[in-house]
């Protein structure tokens, strides 16, 4: 190759690539080389994909839900954000049962609530034994 052929190709790749220098251990990068030629590609054109399907999947997994249940420390934490999104439910419900007109107290609605105060109270107690 022409010594200009070789400086466009030079300027080519400058504009269009970013070259990266890394270290690895003799043993890797023999045996990378030896594969990626027994398997007839390229090994800047392995580390490209490998790079390509990487940032892909770490993308993926950064785009995964809030609600991302994957771990027992994220599952417990869950549970807590549920115990404590009761209780102030909870709260509420108890501040409105709290608040009912004397005349209206023993009718069904009454009773209602004070079933709804149980209940929650019980699942409160459930899901904190849940961890």
């Amino acid at each position: 190759m022409s010594s200009s052929a070789n400086r466009a190709k030079t300027k080519w790749n400058a504009s269009h690539y970013k070259q990266l220098k890394f270290n690895v251990s003799p043993t890797i990068a023999s045996e990378f080389k030896r594969t990626c030629e027994k398997n007839g590609v390229s090994m800047a054109g392995e580390v490209s994909r490998f790079m390509a399907e990487y940032s892909s999947a770490a993308a993926e997994r950064k785009a995964k839900p809030e609600d991302d249940l994957t771990t027992r420390r994220k599952r417990r934490k869950a549970v807590a954000e549920m115990t404590h999104r009761m209780e102030r439910v909870l709260d509420a419900e108890t501040e409105s049962h709290e608040n009912v007109p004397e005349n209206l107290r023993g009718t069904d609605d009454y009773e209602d609530c004070e079933d709804r105060i149980r209940s929650m109270e019980e699942a409160i107690e459930l899901l904190g034994s849940i961890y």
